[in-house]
């Protein structure tokens, strides 16, 4: 898909997104206008009780002074229990109004830009559905969890799934998980195929293995890929075996020497995230490396994260272009004479998730250390601020107004939500899930498959081939 088609989905996505947001406004005012209702009438009728209760003690000391007076006292203690009754009402029709708008109408762009799942399926729903091939023995808590994670996407994502593993493993697991009816269904509707294999690579085993075992789960997906049956391949198990299935069966692109695994890691603007690749595929690297890396990163946060020029950082020790080791320095100098994309520099550590960056290179060894890192820090931010609370009742009373706050840090930080990492330099679109991934990582991957397909990725990368540096 090309950029014309981009600007296509563009403009009816933005207009969608204002009917949302007439059609909440709308609510929130018939709610808020019912709630004022209440609270005229509860006035009106406390008004018209204390009135009337006025009268009957006036009417009281006239007739009688000492019977007629406690009558009288009766009936303005009651009107005081009914006008204090009008006041709670009149307090609740306050509260109503004020938690029901402040959240829609206050700042409306900013809920609709962060409660982005009802536009996703707006705009997935008028999308091809797409075959995708899935690894279902590969992983650590495999097929169970990425059997439940696949059916769930089904339901959200325009895709089918073609689930390549040992079939009677694959039916025990989805009977045990209560799935057995819903597979059966999705079977019938044609949107769901089981494939046989043979045993997974497991995660111990040499990447070259993939070599002798053709009937490899990872293998049997990634040629549904290469004879055109599938449009993706997502695998969860051992990533360096997925590498070599992909290089050996559908190959790299040309001019490419290296694939790499591209990682999506959190920023200060949640709306724009930063890719990071190398993390993990090359531990080794040569300049040349790197800039190829610098190459499919930029065409990659154009066509999937929608960043007209994306910037270009060299991770290093240092801003100034003297700093690193020597790796660094020859592939600064290969960064800063590409004329193909914009190079903001060397990247220092503390710069990684500020979003001064949308694309950051380096090699797999550091890579790899940066993402497991990443990876620990919303559990241990989450701990921190538990602790910080204060105990007793003040801290409970805390905790409950924090709760959502807590819950939706812990949700950006958390790798499980952007699912996996896209193998880039092959000729194919590759997720690599993480080795503990369950149901929550497996959809979150695979709508990232989704993506890439539905963005056209590999018709641009395809182009790389062209350019004067990768020939030279």
């Amino acid at each position: 898909m090309g950029k014309e088609s981009v600007q296509k989905i563009n403009k009816p996505r933005a207009i969608r997104r204002l009917v949302i947001w007439y059609k909440r406004n709308s609510a929130v005012t018939s709610i808020v206008d019912t709630a004022a209702s209440s609270a005229v009438t509860a006035t009106n009728v406390a008004g018209n009780v204390v009135s009337g209760a006025g009268s009957v003690v006036s009417t009281a000391s006239n007739v009688a002074s000492n019977v007629a007076g406690n009558v009288a006292g009766n009936v303005v203690s009651s009107a005081e229990s009914v006008v204090n009754t009008a006041s709670s009402v009149v307090s609740n029709a306050s509260s109503i109004a004020k938690n029901t708008l402040q959240p829609l109408v206050f700042d409306p762009l900013k809920r609709l830009q962060n409660n982005d799942n009802i536009l996703d399926r707006l705009d997935e729903s008028q999308s091809k559905r797409i075959w995708i091939a899935v690894d279902g023995m590969g992983g650590d808590y495999a097929p169970g969890p990425i059997l439940e994670g696949c059916l769930e996407a089904i339901s959200r994502f325009p895709i089918n799934i073609k689930f390549v593993g040992k079939i009677e493993k694959v039916k025990d697991a989805a009977e045990k998980a209560g799935l057995t009816d819903l597979l059966e269904n999705e079977i019938d509707n044609n949107r769901f195929e089981l494939v046989d294999s043979g045993e997974p690579i497991g995660m111990n085993e040499e990447a070259t293995a993939v070599r002798k075992r053709k009937n490899a789960s990872i293998n049997v997906a990634m040629d549904l890929v290469r004879n055109n049956k599938a449009e993706a391949v997502y695998s969860a198990g051992n990533s360096g075996a997925m590498m070599a299935s992909a290089i050996f069966r559908i190959g790299r692109l040309k001019g490419i020497d290296r694939p790499a695994i591209g990682a999506l890691f959190p920023t200060r603007d949640q709306t724009r995230p930063v890719l990071v690749l190398d993390v993990g595929a090359n531990t080794d690297c040569k300049p040349s490396y790197l800039h190829q890396f610098a190459l499919l990163g930029n065409i990659y946060a154009k066509d999937v994260l929608q960043v007209k020029k994306p910037r270009i950082g060299l991770l290093n020790i240092g801003e100034e272009e003297c700093k690193g080791n020597d790796l660094s320095l020859k592939t600064f100098e290969l960064l800063s004479s590409e004329k193909s994309f914009d190079f903001g520099g060397n990247c220092e550590g503390r710069d990684v998730l500020s979003g001064s960056f949308d694309v950051i290179v380096c090699d797999g060894f550091t890579g790899n250390i940066l993402l497991k890192f990443l990876e620990s820090v919303g559990g241990v931010l989450l701990d921190i601020l538990r602790s910080e609370l204060p105990r007793g009742r003040r801290g409970k009373v805390g905790s409950a107004f924090l709760k959502s706050n807590l819950l939706r840090i812990k949700k950006r930080l958390d790798h499980a939500e952007h699912g996996g990492a896209l193998l880039l330099g092959v000729n194919g679109i590759c997720v690599i899930g993480h080795g503990s991934s369950k149901s929550l990582s497996v959809v979150s991957a695979l709508r990232l498959a989704h993506s890439a397909v539905n963005h056209g990725v590999m018709e641009n990368l395809s182009q790389l081939k062209k350019l004067q540096v990768l020939n030279s």
